[in-house]
């Protein structure tokens, strides 16, 4: 993907090295701590038998597969990530669930030249990492046909999700404070500021748009493991490596952590509050 490979190197290279063979390690608890906003994503997005979706970011197939039973008979899904970890994932469970409505693309969904004839546009945490958003949602507007529909959840602010702050913040009481940087970076919080993301979904051409708050829950196990998996990803974590934090400090940020989170565990285990905003539009011409 030479072209491709310009565009967004550096992410392409961390998801592939880095993020990509982690989140495939993580699987499990990573698919069902994100359920809530599937479905929400689903039930907004509203797919129906006999239409074409693409998939952005799809990872290791959490929307591609219900999305693929949703257009059938008749439709399909083509998933598009940047990391063949993910995508190898995804071809197993593809395989595991029997579906034969699935194609899979390892592409930058910024710059690859995908087919013009899609009825729905999708995206679970997949589009707050392209380098230029811009460019990319004026290239994912030429995938749609004309009355095509995008519908995509990102994440809310730090402030909005418990998961991210409680431990971001016992983290900082620890190391201190980041060091400043972008606050428009490529990163999960990219779109955080819903403004900014109608500003880039209208420049693209669309029409129609929609950006709003909606609140779910993070389902986790216990607290203690919901703790270690905030040392293992996210503004804690990153703090964390930028910080070259002691294994000593780290094992104190997340029993910390732990201590914290415990408020939020109910009889079917933790469910920590969170918000994404619910972006949606539509091609009218």
């Amino acid at each position: 993907m030479p072209e491709e490979q310009v565009a967004n190197a550096a992410m392409q290279q961390y998801w592939n090295e880095v993020a990509g063979p982690r989140w495939v390690a993580r699987a499990a608890i990573q698919e069902s701590r994100n359920l809530e906003v599937a479905h929400i994503l689903q039930e907004a997005a509203a797919p129906k038998p006999g239409e074409r979706v693409l998939d952005i970011g799809c990872g290791t197939g959490a929307t591609t597969l219900p999305f693929a039973a949703a257009v059938a008979p008749g439709g399909s899904v083509t998933g598009a990530d940047l990391a063949e970890p993910m995508l190898a994932q995804c071809r197993q469970n593809i395989a595991s669930s029997g579906a034969t409505n699935i194609e899979l693309v390892l592409a930058d969904a910024q710059t690859h030249a995908f087919a013009p004839d899609y009825d729905l546009v999708i995206s679970r945490f997949g589009v707050m990492f392209f380098a230029d958003p811009f460019a990319a949602f004026a290239n994912l507007y030429k995938t749609l046909k004309k009355g095509g529909r995008l519908c995509m959840a990102v994440w809310s602010t730090l402030d909005d999700n418990v998961h991210w702050k409680i431990p971001f913040e016992i983290a900082v009481k620890h190391l201190g404070r980041p060091a400043p940087g972008d606050p428009n970076a490529p990163g999960p919080m990219a779109f955080r500021d819903p403004n900014r993301f109608r500003d880039i979904l209208e420049k693209a051409g669309f029409a129609g748009i929609s950006v709003e708050k909606r609140q779910f829950h993070i389902a986790g196990r216990t607290a203690l493991v919901e703790a270690e998996h905030s040392s293992g990803a996210g503004p804690a974590w990153r703090l964390m490596e930028e910080m070259q934090a002691p294994d000593d400090v780290r094992r104190a940020i997340v029993t910390e952590t732990a201590a914290a989170f415990s408020p939020y565990v109910t009889r079917a285990g933790i469910r920590l509050p969170g918000n994404i905003l619910l972006a949606q539009a539509k091609r009218t011409n």
